[in-house]
């Protein structure tokens, strides 16, 4: 996965007019930094849907970990359900099951890539993880007992989608200080109730005294719904679910079209 050529330049152009840009997503900073490096800018970054906020220095100024009982309470439903699920901590990222994370990361480049055959998914997700900080652990309850381990986020997983999720979703919806959000409709990814897109921006905006009316967001699921409910511009990508879509104020072309590029460039034309 690569920043595109022609985001990363529309990028660049907002910058070097003057305009702050804020990578905001569900990976973790080490999954994301080397991306951004790539691509040859530096910036700011909402991470873990909001439970930790880096600095351009990759300096972290405010987290929002899942509390260690409430930790606990998540891993034993889930395990309950019989569903295969991930663990985000300060440490990496954990899985107790290798077979089931290379599952989930060839099902995941088939839908960023519809026309790579599955067979060769899983190939390029073995050797893609072989590059990755996967941490494989027996026990996930080794990590809430780690006092010097912090979690913030759980992922889980399903390839029958929202068939299986929507009704663990519900369920899970009742516990106490957690948001649940989705980045695919494979899957369900938890975190606590203060880790939040919409949140991080509006502190991050505020922060720098940026009225939310000039504040630009752009998503293409679930979890970027509550900024670009607080965003004055709000963008959905051409692939982006429906609910996203009626939400966002415009809309702008597919991830796999440079959407992301052609929306900054609309903007910056407007000013």
């Amino acid at each position: 996965m690569v920043i595109s050529k022609e985001n990363a330049s529309a990028i660049k152009k907002a910058q070097a007019a003057g305009i702050k840009f804020v990578v905001s997503t569900g990976r973790g900073y080490t999954e994301v930094k080397p991306l951004v490096k790539e691509a040859g800018f530096n910036c700011p970054m909402i991470t873990l849907n909001g439970a930790q906020v880096f600095d351009e220095a990759g300096k972290l100024i405010t987290s929002a970990p899942l509390h260690d009982q409430l930790t606990s309470k998540i891993i034993h439903f889930l395990k309950k359900q019989k569903l295969y699920f991930e663990i985000v901590a300060s440490k990496g990222i954990y899985s107790d099951n290798k077979a089931k994370r290379i599952e989930n990361f060839a099902e995941l480049l088939t839908r960023v890539s519809p026309d790579t055959p599955y067979k060769l998914a899983v190939i390029m997700a073995s050797a893609r993880l072989e590059l990755m900080n996967i941490n494989y652990i027996e026990d996930y309850n080794e990590l809430v007992e780690d006092k010097h381990t912090s979690i913030f986020k759980i992922v889980t997983f399903s390839n029958e989608g929202h068939k299986v999720l929507d009704p663990i979703r519900k369920e899970l919806e009742q516990f106490k200080s957690i948001i649940v959000t989705s980045s695919s409709s494979s899957n369900i990814e938890i975190n606590h109730v203060n880790a939040q897109k919409g949140a991080a921006l509006q502190a991050y905006a505020d922060n720098l005294n940026v009225p939310l009316d000039n504040v630009m967001a752009i998503g293409d699921n679930n979890n970027d719904l509550s900024m670009l409910r607080i965003a004055g511009v709000s963008y959905a990508m051409g692939n982006a679910i429906t609910e996203v879509k009626q939400v966002a104020k415009r809309l702008t072309s597919s991830n796999t079209e440079n959407g992301v590029g052609h929306a900054i460039d609309e903007v910056l034309k407007e000013e």
